[in-house]
């Protein structure tokens, strides 16, 4: 199992996602607003209401850190 994490500074949520991914040994590549995109392409990415994180596994996006927890919890991860 492979995850993007797009992610943002300061962010509590994003630090969780970041944590859950480790301590379930998912590898994950991270993209950092405003070091490798901006808000305008997130916005355009996930929507206007899309709020930080955004989680993608294995090329499917699933969407923020609660959703991502169904996902993982669907597919007996967690």
């Amino acid at each position: 199992m492979q995850a993007v994490l797009y992610s943002k500074n300061q962010c509590q949520e994003c630090d969780r996602a970041r944590m859950l991914l480790q301590n379930l040994n998912i590898s994950y590549l991270e993209y950092i607003l405003e070091r490798d995109f901006n808000e305008k392409q997130f916005s355009s990415e996930f929507g206007k209401d899309a709020i930080f994180p955004q989680i993608a596994i294995d090329y499917k996006h699933i969407g923020n850190l609660k959703e991502t927890l169904q996902y993982l919890k669907d597919k007996n991860v967690i």
